[in-house]
């Protein structure tokens, strides 16, 4: 079943490449996209018991407040990085393929506890089911944050293959979903609006890529210029959006005019974990991708604590979030909060349990 299909896959990625993009193709684009899109989907979560494990030494227990992935070829010095970074042993050598499971590493930064996970070197084809590199990206799809890490003196071509593996298993990298409004009914058809003009998509394009998902009752909202990458994206509803930072190894054997051309390029931060060059630089970079929240406790009469914040991830900071980090039960028993800091108007502030914290905020709880 698996070679069957693998072959499929290939066909599918062959016609593509041999169709002209164009105007009057763009129709017969979208369907084999959507095509290939679900035979990759088939291909990475096989039915039944056969192969959908996560393998020995790839099922890591998810601790501290962040997770990041070291993600790239082998033998680009991802273990040396974690050793370096972390005081992990994580087998080095000078061959390619010494790390063959996810060994993982903590560090604490800014009051925050970071695990690190080195993942085995990505081979390409790894999205096809070559090599471990299925057990290796689902691993990566858990991660807060992503570090391809790259041999400086060969990064364009391992970038765009790493990255190509990785859209292939539903990572999208440093891109935010699709402004696309899709929902599914009973009846009725399919109803198509576009908020603005589009360069790619019509009705019957959207039309043909959803019948191919056996959908045709639904209502479909394009509030941006989108593409049926995007669209077919939307639909399988697996992706995930994950920041990365392109980590740039070894750059003790380039000149100093070529460092200065690397510093240039988005998302990349140019290290030697050799020689522990840069890693100031790389974690200040990891922390303000991250986007992690830092709250401070005060008991009542008592000064604050500084030591040891509640740190909460992006997005979900309300109080609310709050309490229920520290326990469940706890938002049972609440009554208000009292805040200090830079999400509020006055110091101290009476706030409910829906008020958003920002970075450094001191809260004291009052209960019932």
């Amino acid at each position: 079943m698996l070679v069957v299909l693998l072959i499929l896959v290939n066909v599918d990625a062959e016609r593509m490449n041999r169709t002209q993009k164009n105007k009057a193709t763009a129709h017969h684009l979208g369907l084999l996209k959507a095509r290939l899109a679900k035979l990759r989907r088939e291909l990475i979560t096989p039915k039944g018991g056969s192969g959908g494990g996560t393998g020995e030494g790839f099922d890591v227990a998810k601790t501290g407040d962040a997770r990041v992935g070291f993600v790239g070829f082998p033998s680009v010095g991802k273990s040396t990085l974690l050793s370096n970074l972390a005081g992990v042993y994580s087998e080095v050598a000078a061959y390619e393929f010494t790390t063959l499971t996810t060994v993982p590493g903590v560090i604490r930064y800014k009051g925050a506890k970071i695990q690190l996970l080195d993942l085995p070197g990505i081979i390409e084809g790894a999205k096809d089911g070559k090599g471990r590199g299925r057990q290796v990206i689902a691993v990566a799809r858990t991660c807060n944050l992503i570090l391809i890490v790259l041999d400086v003196l060969k990064p364009l071509v391992h970038k765009k293959l790493i990255e190509h593996e990785l859209e292939g298993f539903g990572i999208r990298l440093n891109k935010q979903p699709p402004n696309i409004g899709f929902k599914k009914k009973d009846k009725g058809g399919i109803n198509f609006t576009a908020t603005c003009a589009q360069s790619e998509l019509d009705a019957e394009t959207v039309k043909t890529i959803l019948a191919e998902y056996k959908i045709h009752n639904a209502d479909i909202t394009l509030r941006s210029d989108a593409t049926a990458d995007d669209l077919i994206d939307v639909v399988e509803g697996n992706r995930v959006y994950i920041p990365c930072i392109y980590v740039l190894n070894k750059i003790d054997q380039i000149s100093i005019e070529e460092l200065d051309i690397i510093y240039k390029v988005p998302h990349c931060v140019p290290i030697s974990a050799h020689h522990r060059w840069n890693f100031d630089d790389l974690l200040e970079k990891m922390w303000d991708y991250l986007r992690l929240v830092r709250i401070y406790t005060k008991p009542k009469g008592q000064l604050p604590d500084y030591t040891s914040p509640v740190v909460l991830p992006d997005g979900r900071t309300a109080v609310e979030d709050f309490c229920l980090k520290i326990h469940k039960n706890l938002i049972k028993e609440f009554k208000y909060a009292l805040v200090w800091g830079s999400s509020v108007k006055h110091n101290p502030q009476k706030v409910g349990k829906d008020h958003i914290l920002e970075d450094e905020d001191v809260i004291q709880l009052v209960k019932k």
